[in-house]
């Protein structure tokens, strides 16, 4: 199937393309067909964030928003910023960054809904449950399109009598719009060597639930964060607690991926936050209903690669356009979205192989700007939490962002410690009422996979997990994962453990594919329509 542009990906990036596209089209008088693939089963079913949404980006895409039913329904009304030590809480004063005064707490998922809907109207085709697998190249080895990967192929990689074969969708640009941690993205970095000169970008995990509460706990339009407890003072993170309307809170827990010791749970200290006594009365007769798991970039300006190659760019969190210290991604990622739309427009239009206007156009934009003005602050963590508040502080508020240094980031991957220098760390069993264990936690993502089918989870070497990972790191995987997928199993059949890998339990948080310190897991698309099912996180 031939398109003038593909898009790879629904989220927000991908679908502000989608809209910013056919509106250059209208407003030129042209005809420009757009396709948009989406490996989760529905638009929004693959999308989890807090979320509080900055409208800057919506304003400008869609003005009229509000009359069109944006689901942009509980404008924050309060906002608070408090430090946790064990027992107790304590209020700091909130940093500009934070402050979201005309912001929305929404539903990422039902808003991305809300915009693949918009895209329809207009003409772009949307084809929800089919997975990218392949990046496809012509003979001068610019970008020609994707191929979804294969349907109805067995564990043992041959065709079974529901075999498919996939799709290529061709285009004369593709957008890859993949969220964090894209694996098409990690080829295309490579090929063309789209990272040089650019700092490792670095991931934190982002765990989520969402809950029904009592009525009178229900506080629509509040704004909580925390930092400190229960995460050790070397280690960066912290929580989010945003009120929506109908009794309902989505509550979370972010985890800097860069953390040291390697018996840390960043599952296990997020059910450890919610029993604080100053958050647990929240939850007391209240129902979890949803739950879910996301890697999130974090390395900002510095780690921003090069964003185009022949025949398409790269967009949103595949590109990593997190603004880390206001929490917020939403609004970055669509206007990365946008702008590469009208340089793709432009590079369709005069039938050239390279957006060359892309990264102009961003560099002249609020974007940039907003990036650039924050980009010491999450590296400025890496000494130490009190180190880092200080410098933030500092950097936010004398130096307004225009310090005339530009703090370096590590890779995530080499910051873990031998087992041997590391204190274990015991965490309380769940109580089913307020903390839960991962499976009953995945059983509520919805997660599901065709079962029959080669394991998305692969292993360049199939000795590296007991040889390395067990005798030095005494098995990180069993504990950075959020869904249960990696197991060490000791078999009465042999003397050997061996590493068992739980796939169908995948939330495709990607944190394996960064975390693992010899980078030996890579994730590669399952079948089209497998994974998490979120209906309105």
């Amino acid at each position: 199937m031939e398109f003038d542009v593909v898009i790879i990906g629904g989220g927000p990036s991908g679908l502000s393309a989608a809209i910013k596209l056919k509106q250059l089209a209208s407003q030129n008088n042209s005809e420009l067909s757009v396709c948009l693939v989406e490996k989760g089963g529905e638009i929004g079913a693959h999308i989890l964030s807090g979320a509080v949404l900055e409208p800057r980006a919506l304003n400008e895409l869609i003005p009229e928003w509000a009359e069109l039913g944006a689901p942009l329904n509980t404008p924050v009304t309060k906002d608070h910023f408090v430090f946790l030590s064990r027992k107790s809480h304590y209020k700091l004063p909130t940093p500009p960054q934070m402050n979201n005064d005309g912001n929305y707490i929404i539903s990422l998922g039902v808003f991305c809904r809300w915009l693949a809907e918009r895209a329809e109207n207009l003409g772009v085709e949307i084809y929800p449950g089919f997975a990218a697998a392949e990046v496809l190249f012509d003979e001068k080895g610019s970008v020609r399109g994707i191929a979804t990967n294969d349907l109805g192929v067995g564990k043992d990689g041959k065709p079974t009598e529901n075999y498919m074969q996939g799709m290529e969708l061709i285009g004369r640009q593709t957008i890859f719009a993949e969220g964090c941690r894209g694996h098409l993205t990690k080829e295309l970095f490579k090929r063309f060597n789209l990272r040089e000169g650019k700092d490792p970008q670095t991931f934190a995990l982002g765990i989520k639930e969402l809950w029904d509460i009592d009525k009178e706990k229900s506080k629509p339009g509040t704004v909580f964060h925390s930092v400190g407890w229960p995460l050790p003072s070397d280690t960066y993170g912290g929580s989010f607690l945003y009120h929506l309307s109908d009794n309902q809170v989505a509550v979370g827990y972010v985890v800097g991926l860069d953390y040291k010791n390697p018996f840390l749970s960043p599952f296990e200290e997020f059910q450890r936050f919610k029993k604080h006594p100053s958050i647990c009365s929240i939850f007391e007769g209240g129902r979890r209903v949803s739950y879910g798991a996301r890697a999130l970039n974090e390395g900002g300006f510095q780690s921003i690669p090069k964003l185009t190659f022949p025949g398409g760019c790269l967009v949103g969190c595949t590109a990593g356009f997190l603004n880390v210290p206001k929490i917020k991604g939403t609004h970055t990622a669509m206007k990365s979205g946008m702008l590469a739309a009208e340089a793709v427009f432009e590079a369709v239009m005069q039938n050239t192989t390279e957006t060359t206007s892309y990264e102009a156009r961003l560099q002249s934009s609020w974007l940039w700007k907003e990036l650039y003005k924050v980009r010491n602050i999450r590296p400025s963590f890496s000494r130490g939490f009190l180190a880092g508040m200080i410098y933030s502080a500092f950097d936010t508020f004398i130096l307004r962002g225009n310090a005339p240094w530009t703090f370096k980031h590590h890779e995530d991957h080499v910051q873990l410690k031998e087992a041997r220098f590391c204190k274990k760390i015991e965490y309380p069993k769940p109580d089913n009422i307020i903390s839960f264990d991962k499976n009953s936690s995945v059983y509520l993502s919805s997660t599901n996979h065709e079962e029959n089918q080669p394991s998305h989870l692969q292993l360049i070497d199939q000795e590296a997990p007991i040889k390395i990972n067990l005798k030095k790191y005494d098995s990180p995987e069993q504990r950075y994962c959020p869904a249960g997928v990696y197991e060490i199993v000791h078999s009465e059949d042999s003397s050997e453990p061996y590493l068992q890998i739980n796939a169908q339990n995948c939330v495709h948080c990607k944190t394996c594919d960064i975390k693992d310190p010899t980078q030996n897991i890579m994730w590669v698309t399952p079948e089209g329509g497998g994974g998490p099912n979120y209906p309105n996180m």
